[in-house]
């Protein structure tokens, strides 16, 4: 299949550029997507919560008074639940939340999304996205001139003066191809992304 290459002005090139459509053309699977982006960010917790039980909490060695003929209730350590200071019941414990996802299932959610994105006209490519100069004002233009307004930009390797010019910007995000994730392509309502990154992509979705 074909993408449409746009310029600066959003117009598009006489010719566009050739993907598979293995790729790009897909169905959309929204119970594989959901499953990989569900593990994708459960994958980034940090799963440290950590709680102390009754048997973590210092002190409480010795009964706190007689069992019987005190008037109290009767208890047998001062670190008991039910006590101020004592420990939690069912105390949190530090786990990995991560979930298996092989990388057949990966790669057929990233085809998906992509696929879903190109159909409704949300993956722009262009030939070159690359700043003379760090110069937020000037992103802003042209990112405004492609009917752009809450992009993520995709590039083949590391542009430091696109990164600094994009980075005061809350609806904008750059990021390399080989980190492209479901999760960030689906944060954005477009994607831009240059011609190397595309093919690029393409051979990491092959």
């Amino acid at each position: 299949m074909e993408i449409r290459i746009i310029d600066d002005t959003g117009a598009a090139a006489d010719a566009g550029v050739m993907v598979s459509d293995a790729a790009f053309a897909v169905a959309y699977n929204e119970p594989l997507v959901h499953q990989v982006v569900t593990a994708y960010m459960a994958g980034a917790r940090a799963g440290t919560k950590a709680q102390k039980s009754r048997s973590d909490v210092r002190g409480g060695g010795r009964k706190p008074w007689r069992q019987k003929g005190t008037g109290h209730a009767r208890a047998g350590t001062i670190r008991s639940p039910i006590w101020r200071g004592g420990g939690v019941t069912f105390a949190a414990r530090p786990r990995d939340h991560s979930q298996k996802v092989n990388r057949k299932m990966y790669r057929g959610a990233l085809r998906a999304i992509l696929s879903e994105l190109v159909r409704n006209d949300r993956l722009r490519v262009a030939e070159s996205i690359a700043m003379d100069s760090v110069k937020t004002r000037e992103l802003v233009g042209r990112l405004r001139g492609m009917g752009l307004t809450d992009v993520l930009i995709v590039t083949e390797a590391p542009d430091e003066k696109l990164l600094l010019s994009a980075r005061n910007l809350h609806w904008v995000a750059v990021i390399e191809s080989v980190d492209v994730n479901p999760l960030n392509l689906l944060a954005f309502q477009q994607v831009l992304i240059t011609e190397d990154a595309l093919r690029k992509l393409e051979e990491r979705l092959q």
